[in-house]
C-alpha cells in the first residue's frame, strides 16, 4: 500500500457508531467516569469539559468570549469555536445536549 493511500484514510472522517455505542452502554455515572478515564488522557478530559462548560456558559448568555475564557482557562479562540458550533454548525450537538442537561435538573 502507497504512503498516499496510509494519508487519504487518515483524513477519512472517523467511523464514531462504535463509540456511540459504547456511551449507550454506560449505565451510571462511575461507569462513565471509569470509561472515560481509560479512554481519555488526562489532557483530553480536561479539554472535552472545558468545551461543556464553555457552550453551557455561551448558551446562557451574558457573558463575553472574554469572560468565559478567564472563567473556564479555554482560550478566546476555543470560545469563538464552540459559539460557531453552537450557532452555525448543523449538527447541534451542543444545543441538543444542554438542553438534555437542563431537563434532567429541573
Amino acid at each position: 500500500m502507497s504512503d498516499d493511500m496510509t494519508d487519504d484514510r487518515r483524513n477519512d472522517p472517523p467511523d464514531l457508531a462504535p463509540l456511540c455505542a459504547a456511551l449507550r452502554a454506560i449505565k451510571t455515572d462511575e461507569e462513565g467516569e471509569r470509561f472515560l478515564r481509560d479512554l481519555l488522557t488526562p489532557g483530553e478530559m480536561k479539554t472535552l469539559t472545558e468545551r461543556l462548560r464553555v457552550a453551557g456558559l455561551l448558551a446562557e448568555g451574558g457573558h463575553s468570549y472574554r469572560e468565559i475564557s478567564e472563567m473556564t482557562g479555554a482560550s478566546t479562540t476555543t470560545v469563538t469555536r464552540v459559539s460557531r458550533f453552537l450557532t452555525q454548525e448543523p449538527w447541534q450537538g451542543y444545543r441538543l445536549i444542554l438542553e438534555r442537561l437542563k431537563e434532567t435538573t429541573s
